[in-house]
């Protein structure tokens, strides 16, 4: 490992910490496909607990859940994003997340229609509705559901129950986090800051359009990870009946 080939894996490396993403356009794309830098930066990424996800024309940078410099607690990510006010909240924009990403990872005719049409921010509110109305419905007969999968739906559900919708007059209201659709678009603005999503309309009628880093991500790291695939199975539960509608 000489030192050129240290210099061009450090680049490769630190543009992958920045921007998360490089693609066929980036002049460190071609460089990381050197076998000798493509080596050192699978180095630097297991020294830092992070980890490479090589899509055929963009090369991703994922922080691993444990072990990882770069990982970040609640506290750490409550002091980097001002909408994560409680850990109840956290849950439950975790919880939004993964119905938008069940949502969207079934097919490929859902793939084509939400890169697309996008889904609303008032469609994704119904999907998580049904749900927790769902969840509910079966905590009533099963108080100790969700704890096998360390998920507090209990919290979840009734912090959700208790939040107004705010379907009205959504340009005065869109900075209330404490309302559904607020939370909705602190959810989204988390994937937004990742360089996954699209929003479109933030004055009007709110739309999330995936990108393909999103679609690659799922594919060539969530897909590996069986807590996604079962959280996955709790999420879809309820949501087919929106599916066909989604971006009203």
């Amino acid at each position: 490992m000489n030192a050129e080939t240290i210099k061009k894996a450090s680049a490769v490396y630190f543009t992958l910490l920045k921007e998360k993403v490089i693609d066929e356009n980036s002049e460190h794309f071609q460089t990381y496909f050197d076998p000798e830098v493509r080596q050192t930066v699978l180095l630097l990424a297991d020294e830092s607990g992070t980890y490479i996800i090589e899509a055929p024309k963009r090369i991703h940078l994922v922080v691993q859940p444990t072990g990882s410099v770069f990982a970040t607690n609640f506290t750490h990510m409550k002091d980097k994003h001002r909408q994560v006010e409680t850990k109840k909240h956290f849950h439950l924009m975790s919880i939004i997340i993964m119905s938008f990403l069940a949502s969207i990872d079934r097919n490929q005719a859902a793939k084509v229609r939400t890169k697309r049409e996008g889904i609303s921010y008032y469609a994704l509110e119904r999907q998580v509705n049904d749900l927790m109305m769902n969840w509910d419905s079966i905590l009533k007969g099963n108080p100790r559901f969700g704890e096998d999968e360390r998920i507090d739906m209990k919290d979840a559900v009734t912090v959700w129950k208790y939040m107004e919708v705010d379907t009205d007059d959504y340009g005065m209201k869109k900075g209330n986090r404490r309302t559904r659709i607020g939370l909705i678009a602190s959810s989204m603005r988390l994937l937004e800051t990742e360089g996954l999503i699209v929003i479109l309309d933030r004055d009007d009628i709110p739309k999330v359009i995936p990108k393909n880093e999103l679609f690659e991500r799922i594919e060539y790291l969530y897909h590996d990870y069986d807590r996604y695939e079962m959280f996955k199975k709790l999420v879809t539960g309820e949501e087919d009946e929106h599916a066909e509608n989604s971006s009203n």
